[in-house]
């Protein structure tokens, strides 16, 4: 929550292809034969707002339509209809520490047949020591609109050396496991190297299987599992994943990784890995190197930005998927928190390109998807925004 790039393109040449784009489509011409940075024009609508320091949306996945918001100190709130209920689906500010910037209520999954089942799950630092908790919850007496908090079952605790880099990030992938992405455990240049250490979980993305009752479980095809390294982990080499996400139609990762003081980067994961991947912190930041050391393997990010470019923090986003702005289509979407940028990220030939869509004002804690593949923006100031075609 700290933090795209606008790549390998200075102003002067997105502004040429755009140009190139536009003339293009009143030549007749088909987009296919000239590929270039998507340049569609999108605007914020507004949802709802009166929201405390908003992190997350989501939705369940069970066909009601309703948003899900995580409000940082520990509560998940409802939008139904375009309207922010009342009561809280879920209220854990009883064990949750938002003392800091990046602590609190961090990460909400619905499990894949939570229509059925009533069951979730919450990433959270946890009283008193800002400890990582993965915990699994159940909905109260089959109430759709309430979660029970006596429910929980704490599945994963992970010690955080420091108040910052939590990571944030819990979702199902299209395996049906459940993802974790978790930071370097804070301070600045992961002193302690933890990012490269495979027998720390910290740096990492791990994969659980969680389909069972009680603990979670390890695939047995996870990279690491009868060699080196800590079972659960799936990536590592990164420093704070703060949010990362599949797309929906391919089932590849996007993953924006926070940079220390200058670069800021996604990283990409095809669908077609087995894991393992190494994204390079602390030995590198972005593609520059930052500190001695080796990263064996490692992968640079496909798109980045500097700090002097503009921005601080990036917020990873979501590939489009949703009906309302076909041109956005296969198009990731990302921003800056600082800023207020959002950046859209394609492959054509191979070759990955980014343009600027949108200078918002907004602080971008994340964006959100509903069921329909509409994308949607979260402003920590307490707005949830809406993607949608400018004008």
């Amino acid at each position: 929550m700290e933090a795209v790039s606008t790549g390998a393109f200075d102003v002067g040449a997105l502004v040429r292809t755009v140009v190139a784009l536009l003339l293009t489509v009143l030549m007749g011409c088909s987009p296919a034969q000239a590929p270039g940075p998507v340049a569609v024009a999108i605007a914020l609508e507004p949802v709802v707002d009166g929201l405390e320091n908003p992190l997350y949306v989501t939705h369940a996945g069970d066909g009601s339509g309703r948003l899900y918001v995580l409000e940082q100190p520990g509560r998940v709130r409802v939008v139904e209809g375009g309207r922010l209920l009342e009561a809280p689906f879920l209220d854990l500010t009883d064990r949750v520490l938002s003392r800091g910037n990046e602590q609190g209520l961090l990460g909400l999954a619905f499990a894949p047949d939570f229509a059925g089942s009533g069951t979730f799950y919450v990433h959270y630092t946890g009283r008193p020591d800002g400890r990582t908790v993965l915990a699994r919850y159940r909905l109260k007496g089959g109430d759709p609109y309430r979660g029970d908090p006596d429910s929980e079952e704490v599945l994963l605790t992970v010690e955080q050396p420091y108040a910052n880099h939590n990571g944030g990030a819990l979702l199902f992938g299209p395996d049906g496991c459940l993802y974790l992405a978790l930071g370097d455990g804070g301070s600045a240049g992961d002193p302690e190297n933890r990012a490269q250490n495979l027998e720390s979980l910290l740096g990492k993305i791990l994969r659980l299987d969680v389909s069972q009752p009680g603990p979670y479980r390890v695939p047995p095809d996870n990279p690491f599992v009868g060699r080196e390294g800590r079972d659960e982990i799936w990536a590592y080499g990164l420093r704070n994943p703060w949010r990362i996400s599949f797309d929906r139609a391919t089932g590849d990762l996007y993953i924006a990784d926070v940079g220390q003081n200058a670069i800021e980067e996604v990283n990409f994961q095809p669908a077609d890995s087995r894991g393992g991947e190494n994204y390079g912190w602390r030995v590198y930041e972005g593609s520059r190197r930052y500190a001695q050391g080796e990263a064996p393997g490692a992968v640079l990010p496909v798109a980045e930005y500097t700090h002097a470019e503009g921005g601080c923090s990036v917020t990873g986003g979501y590939v489009y998927r949703g009906k309302a702005i076909p041109g956005l289509v296969g198009t990731y979407l990302y921003g800056d928190y600082c800023t207020g940028h959002i950046w859209g990220l394609t492959r054509a030939n191979g070759e990955w390109r980014t343009a600027r869509l949108l200078d918002s004002n907004a602080n971008i804690t994340s964006f959100g998807e509903d069921e329909e593949g509409e994308v949607y923006v979260v402003d920590r100031r307490g707005t949830i925004y809406r993607i949608v075609p400018a004008g």
